[in-house]
């Protein structure tokens, strides 16, 4: 049951849904451009395993039933309240504060209060998983979004204006406006680090170590994740990984790969190109020191799934695209 339940990254989260950015997103839902194409679209569309990054703002609606998709999501309310259930976990959301959960974790609304004038609007905001795994200096927060904990960041931390702002730069297309909108998200992310959150859901996925005698499905894919994040500038054998909770490394890549819809490999080398996309906005290493520092050991190698999976070279990104004004 749980291996079916957790094949949550089988589908890609639909991330166009018209809309404006006024301060009523409802009434320029049909001036909108569609988002420009990018290479992003291509790292993203590759594998089903891994959902883009996008936004939307919609009428807040009951689901027939659960769902998972491979994202960190936001929500926000701008009034009343929603009530989620959580892989059997109840929890009420609060409007006008900004919601953070793991969507792979199976997820449905059951009950909307759409406010004293029912006309509460929903704004929802998706990070990927694996770009999310990657922002630095998060501490307790990705902890606590792998352990499958639901948080609500401070009421001052957003507001209705800023999440137009943002929707207006992701509807626009352009490369470098995303790029700023999502290290706004970063740094949004990295304050409520430091200044905390108020718990609507305990994480309650368990660590997992060598000793642990069983454990859930999710739970050691956590623990290998975890272990790849820390170590992914250093060599990664199935091997050493499946040590690390305690199970034969054929089952735990065949465990890996049921939870996740992908395979551990591949999980490892997205992270990696993360990290290097990453180092080359940066621009401050050379483009072999980018590979050997994001854990490529040939810079043959990182050429050709870069390639593979942004359609262009580092250096062409590097030159024709990071750096556009």
């Amino acid at each position: 049951m749980l291996r079916e339940l957790f094949r949550f990254l089988k589908m890609s989260a639909v991330m166009y849904v018209p809309g404006g950015s006024s301060a009523n997103p409802a009434r320029k839902r049909e001036t909108a451009a569609p988002p420009v194409p990018r290479p992003d679209r291509r790292f993203y569309a590759s594998s089903s395993a891994f959902g883009r990054f996008g936004m939307r703002w919609f009428d807040p609606q009951l689901m027939e039933k659960e769902h998972f998709h491979g994202h960190i999501e936001l929500n926000w309310l701008t009034a009343g309240s929603m009530d989620y259930v959580i892989d059997g976990h109840e929890v009420t959301v609060p409007g006008k504060r900004l919601i953070m959960f793991w969507a792979g974790i199976p997820h449905r609304t059951v009950g909307i209060d759409r406010g004293r004038k029912n006309d509460s609007r929903q704004c929802n905001v998706y990070l990927p998983l694996d770009s999310f795994l990657h922002m630095p200096n998060l501490g307790k927060l990705t902890e606590t979004m792998m352990g499958g904990g639901m948080i609500a960041l401070s009421p001052e931390t957003i507001n209705n204006e800023t999440l137009n702002r943002w929707y207006d730069d992701y509807r626009r297309g352009d490369a470098e406006r995303g790029d700023i909108l999502r290290s706004e998200i970063a740094l949004m992310l990295r304050r409520a680090s430091v200044t905390g959150w108020d718990e609507l859901l305990p994480p309650w996925i368990e660590a997992v170590t060598p000793t642990t005698k069983a454990a859930t499905p999710l739970r050691y894919v956590v623990a290998m994740i975890k272990h790849i994040l820390e170590h992914l500038s250093e060599p990664l054998r199935a091997e050493d990984i499946a040590k690390v909770v305690g199970l034969h490394p054929n089952y735990a890549l065949n465990l890996f790969s049921s939870v996740m819809n992908v395979s551990l490999h591949k999980f490892v080398v997205r992270m990696r190109l993360i990290r290097a996309r990453s180092l080359l906005f940066e621009g401050e290493l050379s483009i072999e020191n980018v590979a050997y520092s994001s854990g490529f050991s040939a810079l043959s190698q990182f050429y050709e799934q870069f390639r593979n999976a942004y359609g262009i070279t580092p250096r062409e990104m590097r030159a024709n695209y990071l750096h556009q004004a």
